[in-house]
C-alpha cells in the first residue's frame, strides 16, 4: 500500500501530529508498505532541525526522521508555509525538503489511502 500523510497541526501542543507520524513510522518500517508525509500550516515546524524537548518528551524531529530515511524525498514541507513562518530551507531536518503543492498534489495521486490529520 502506498499512504500519504497530510499533516496540519501544530508540532507539540496537541497530538495530531504526533499520531499521524507514529502511524507513518510504523508503516514506513513495513517492506511491503510506502509511507510519504505532507507538512502544511503549522505542521511546517514539525521540520525545524534542532529540536530539543524536555528529556522523556516526543521529539517529533526524530518521529519524522524515520519515514525520511525510508527513501529519499518522502517528507515535503509546504514553501508557502515555510516562508509565513520564516522557515528556511537550511532550517530543515536532514531527509526533508521544501515542496509545493504541484507535489501535494501528484502525491495525492500516487497514493492508494491518503491520511489527514
Amino acid at each position: 500500500m502506498k499512504a500519504l500523510f497530510i499533516l496540519n497541526g501544530a508540532p507539540y501542543g496537541d497530538e495530531r501530529t504526533y499520531n499521524g507520524l507514529r502511524l507513518a513510522g510504523v508503516l514506513a518500517k513495513q517492506a511491503e508498505h510506502e509511507a510519504r508525509v505532507f507538512l502544511l500550516g503549522d505542521a511546517a515546524s514539525t521540520a525545524k532541525a534542532g529540536q530539543k524537548v524536555p528529556e522523556g518528551f516526543y521529539n517529533l524531529q526524530l518521529m519524522l526522521s524515520r519515514v525520511a530515511r525510508s527513501g529519499d524525498g518522502r517528507v515535503g514541507v509546504c514553501g508557502t508555509c515555510m516562508d509565513a513562518r520564516g522557515l528556511t530551507e537550511a532550517e530543515l531536518a536532514p531527509g526533508t525538503h521544501r515542496g509545493t503543492l504541484d507535489e501535494l498534489a501528484q502525491w495525492t495521486v500516487w497514493a492508494d489511502k491518503v491520511l489527514v490529520f
